[in-house]
C-alpha cells in the first residue's frame, strides 16, 4: 500500500527483455537502504525489490504488468516516479494507492493557470464511474484530487511543488499515463453493485408466499 506522495524521481539505467517480460534496473537518488523483497511503486506500479545497491535496484515486471501500464514504453534514460511501501506509522499524505493500475490514461491537453498547470486526460469510459469531482486519483503514482470529470475524461490542477518533485514536468500532450481510482469507491460501488442484482434476484424469484399456499405448503 502507498499514499501516492512521491519521494524520489528515478532513472532507468537498463532494461534485460525476459521473453515477454521485462527486468529493470533503477537509479535513485533519494532512497536508499532498501530491503530485499520490499514493495516500491515504480511510476505507480507495485513491483519487488530483487537485488539493490546504495544507488539503484533491479524489479521484474510480468507480461500482465506491462500489457496493462506504461512499463511497456519505458527506455534507458527515462525518469519515473518511485515511492516506498505505506508503514503503519507513516503520514497518510495523499490518499490509499494500492499500486495495481486500472487502465491508461491520455494527456489531451495542458493549460497554465498561474504557476499551476491543469492537465486534461483522456481514459477509457468504463472506469467514469470509479472517478468523482473534488475526489482522489493516481496518476504515474502521484496522489492528485480531481478537479472536474466526465465520461472518458477528468482533469487536475499541478502546483509548482508537485512539478517540480515528479515527472509531470515531462509530461506533454499526447503523454501516456497510469491511472489508479480511489479504492474505497471501486469497494463501494461493488457494494452497490452487488445490492442492487440480490434486490433484483428477489422481485423477479417465483417463491413467494402465495405461491407455497398454492402449492400446498
Amino acid at each position: 500500500m502507498f499514499t501516492g506522495i512521491i519521494e524520489d524521481i528515478g532513472e532507468i539505467l537498463n532494461i534485460t527483455p525476459l521473453s515477454k517480460e521485462k527486468r529493470f534496473s533503477i537509479k535513485t537518488n533519494k532512497i536508499k537502504n532498501f530491503v530485499q523483497g520490499e514493495s516500491i511503486a515504480v511510476n505507480g506500479v507495485c513491483l519487488t525489490v530483487e537485488n539493490f545497491s546504495n544507488t539503484s535496484f533491479t524489479a521484474y515486471a510480468s507480461l500482465e504488468t506491462l500489457g496493462k501500464t506504461n512499463l511497456q514504453f519505458l527506455k534507458t534514460g527515462d525518469k519515473v516516479n518511485l515511492e516506498r511501501a505505506l508503514t503503519l506509522s507513516s503520514r497518510l499524505g495523499g490518499h490509499l494507492v494500492t499500486g495495481h493500475v486500472d487502465c491508461l490514461a491520455r494527456v489531451e491537453e495542458i493549460t497554465p493557470a498561474g504557476e499551476s498547470k491543469i492537465f486534461r486526460l483522456s481514459y477509457p469510459e468504463e472506469f467514469s464511474p470509479y472517478i468523482i469531482s473534488k475526489g482522489s486519483v493516481a496518476l504515474d503514482g502521484i496522489s492528485l484530487t480531481v478537479n472536474t470529470c466526465g465520461p472518458g475524461f477528468l482533469e487536475v490542477n499541478i502546483i509548482p511543488a508537485t512539478q517540480k518533485e515528479t515527472t509531470i514536468s515531462t509530461w506533454k500532450k499526447g503523454t501516456v499515463v497510469n491511472l489508479e481510482t480511489d479504492i474505497i469507491g471501486k469497494y463501494v460501488k461493488s457494494f452497490l453493485d452487488r445490492k442492487e442484482n440480490t434486490s433484483e434476484n428477489k422481485s423477479q424469484s417465483k417463491l413467494t408466499l402465495d405461491f407455497l399456499r398454492e402449492h400446498g405448503f
